[in-house]
């Protein structure tokens, strides 16, 4: 079922379509990763998403949910949060909860459960401005969740963090997401891949891919060979003569490496060797794999 539904959603700045007609449906409980690089509209949609930012034209709703105002159901972080320096984190999860509207009967243990969630029971009593950056990333998703939202939406949760704080962050994710369904961008690939089912790709505004993360896999599942030389020139020659074989979708060569996209590996691995032989290639790797979310990504924002 789906908790949200976006159709033909487009934001323009004067003249400039920062996202451009993309419609996707978000499932309940499902984790959900926005992929895309720097300027591809991830942010602009968040923001239109939380009710930051008014939409140009499109829809966005949560089909069977009646209310005037779709912020109720949302909580969200964005890339940069701002914090009050001089509050302990206790007092600004509870204010926080006030202007949610929160009852205030249950608004400290709501703070209390929170800040377990987080990890932060023991800094709670603590002023934000000693935080570390991870601990300030964990306070603003417990901010985020005051109010129990439906749909928890993080801007590069971990983009900004050190390898110990992305981790953190990661493994409180996965514990959220047993409850609340997440929305979350990001350019790195790898974090999607351990803790989301669905992706969307975007580039230029638009939705490139998407799809969940299985049949994702499924369908960039194409063969790659990858030959690195030791010698640049014969590489670069023998990449040009393969480009228009029938077996050969496509040819990357970076230097000393060559990417070779295949339809027929079998026929591929016997006449690439040849090929390489004929030509006096000297290899010193020859591998053989299957296309990852990563080689997907890039052929997509490449597009």
């Amino acid at each position: 079922m789906a908790l949200l539904r976006v159709k033909d959603l487009v934001k323009r700045f004067g003249e400039t379509p920062a996202v451009n007609k993309i419609s996707f449906d978000i499932a309940e409980g499902h984790c959900v990763a926005l992929l895309g690089p720097n300027g591809a509209g991830k942010t602009t949609t968040l923001q239109m998403l939380a009710g930051l930012l008014p939409p140009t034209d499109g829809s966005i709703a949560f089909p069977g949910i009646p209310a005037k105002d779709l912020r109720q159901h949302i909580g969200y972080l964005p890339q940069y949060p701002a914090f009050y320096n001089w509050m302990k984190g206790r007092e600004f999860l509870e204010y926080v909860g006030k202007l949610a509207f929160v009852q205030s009967g249950q608004l400290k243990e709501r703070a209390n459960v929170l800040l377990e969630l987080v990890g932060l029971s023991a800094a709670g009593n603590r002023k934000i401005g000693g935080y570390s950056g991870g601990m300030r990333q964990r306070l603003g998703i417990a901010q985020a969740l005051i109010h129990k939202p439906k749909l928890l939406m993080l801007d590069e949760p971990v983009s900004a963090l050190d390898p110990i704080g992305r981790r953190e962050v990661l493994d409180m994710m996965r514990q959220i997401r047993k409850e609340t369904t997440i929305l979350f961008s990001t350019h790195v690939l790898h974090d999607a891949e351990e803790i989301c089912d669905d992706v969307l790709i975007m580039n230029r505004g638009t939705i490139a891919a998407a799809g969940s993360l299985q049949e994702i896999r499924e369908t960039s599942r194409q063969p790659i060979v990858t030959i690195e030389s030791d010698a640049e020139e014969p590489l670069r020659k023998w990449a040009a003569a393969i480009g228009g074989q029938p077996y050969v979708e496509e040819v990357e060569l970076n230097g000393r490496t060559a990417r070779v996209y295949v339809n027929d590996i079998r026929e591929a691995n016997r006449r690439l060797l040849e090929q390489l032989v004929a030509g006096s290639v000297p290899v010193v790797k020859f591998e053989v794999a299957q296309a990852s979310l990563e080689d997907l990504f890039m052929k997509a924002v490449r597009a």
